[in-house]
């Protein structure tokens, strides 16, 4: 059974020190929806949230989250990141968004919780900025679609 990294030999919390990991490129992908009425995508779609550019605060609230996640997450290491991308699309079968976030640093500790802490915050800027039409909508399926670099290799998960 694999050891939990963030429990010292006592069972308290400890950051994991990653100072004899070498620093490699390393890379995740995670992706998010958030559902809502089919009202509240067309207000969307159609640029009608009184708020104003629903899609384009949520990308830029999930950058700004990436780059934040060591203050959010307590045992996270603070990262130089050389990459965000949040995708906002979109998605009639929902209906509502479907959220992908691309984050890329060379280092010794990957970027899985950046990518999911940008998932996390862009949904809810969406929700945010369209409550007033709708307190119904669902944030779900926040999930890690794929990691790359370092020690663990490479996962997959869709």
């Amino acid at each position: 059974m694999p050891k939990l990294t963030h429990l010292d030999e006592h069972g308290r919390a400890s950051m994991v020190d990653v100072s004899h990991k070498p620093e490699t490129e390393r890379t995740a992908m995670a992706r998010g929806e958030i559902q809502m009425r089919r009202e509240t995508f067309d207000l969307i779609r159609d640029g009608q949230i009184k708020k104003g550019d629903v899609l384009t605060v949520a990308q830029i609230a999930g950058i700004l989250a990436a780059k934040k996640t060591a203050d959010l997450i307590p045992l996270c290491h603070p990262l130089a990141l050389s990459k965000i991308d949040i995708a906002l699309e979109l998605n009639e079968a929902l209906p509502g968004v479907t959220i992908t976030a691309t984050v890329k640093t060379t280092g010794q500790t990957g970027v899985e919780m950046e990518a999911l802490t940008a998932i996390s915050i862009a949904a809810l800027t969406v929700y945010d900025m369209a409550k007033a039409a709708e307190k119904t909508m669902k944030i779900q399926n926040i999930r890690l679609v794929e990691k790359h670099g370092g020690l663990s290799g490479d996962v997959v998960n869709e």
